[in-house]
């Protein structure tokens, strides 16, 4: 009669454990999952913190954007065989703004007025031929339309006077940019290197007729806001 009182008493304490290590796996549980809850809400406040909103859906954003530096190419595009050259830069459009590369163009030497329209017809010819492939590379593209062409100015007009075949207000305001910083390192600038530009006028009374010459500079400001072009001229 002991034995088996011994024995229910053994049996009913192994009963009392095993129900108290499930209850305490029960509570294990709730406080890992309570845990678990709280991380979430906490990651969940700092996202919207940032003005990033969580989400549950997986999202792929593909792969990194590249980035180009716009540097330069080290290497000029080679000119004319024969052709006396002269290194020269030429402003070209990359990202939001104009910057220049260096360049072996056939230009005559030296700067005068008598070579005031030669200068511009060449520089004109390298912005809107296509950049060779080590400058597109790099960044750099052309907005000037390719059909554009220069012409100096009337008799009427100042002597530094060139006039493009397009109306400057009809001109993309990143090719406008593009020609003043180009032209303004050149004998196709004026003494302040300064550029003098109108739209096409062959006499005196299309000229009067036309929008008056403007005289740009090329400053930072051009420079980094081309889209400045439109306002940047004086009249003159």
């Amino acid at each position: 009669m002991k034995g088996r009182t011994s024995a229910r008493r053994w049996e009913t304490g192994g009963a009392e454990e095993r129900r108290g290590r499930r209850a305490q796996g029960h509570q294990d549980t709730g406080s890992r999952v309570l845990a678990l809850a709280a991380a979430s809400l906490a990651a969940a406040a700092l996202l919207s913190g940032c003005g990033i909103r969580a989400t549950s859906v997986p999202v792929d954003a593909g792969a990194a954007p590249s980035r180009v530096g716009c540097a330069p190419p080290t290497s000029t595009p080679p000119a004319a065989p024969g052709a006396e050259t002269s290194q020269v830069r030429v402003f070209l459009v990359c990202g939001s703004r104009v910057a220049p590369v260096e360049r072996e163009v056939a230009i005559p030497q030296g700067r005068s007025s008598a070579r005031r329209v030669p200068v511009a017809r060449a520089l004109l010819e390298e912005l809107t031929g296509a950049p060779p492939r080590s400058e597109r590379a790099t960044g750099f593209e052309s907005a000037v339309p390719q059909d554009l062409t220069v012409d100096g100015g009337t008799e009427a007009d100042p002597k530094e006077a060139l006039r493009l075949s397009v109306p400057l207000d009809e001109l993309p305001a990143f090719a406008l940019a593009q020609i003043v910083c180009t032209f303004s390192d050149s004998a196709a600038a004026d003494t302040n290197d300064a550029v003098v530009l109108g739209g096409p006028a062959e006499t005196v009374e299309e000229a009067e007729r036309a929008r008056p010459l403007e005289r740009f500079e090329c400053g930072t400001a051009l420079r980094t806001r081309p889209e400045a072009a439109e306002t940047a001229g004086t009249r003159v």
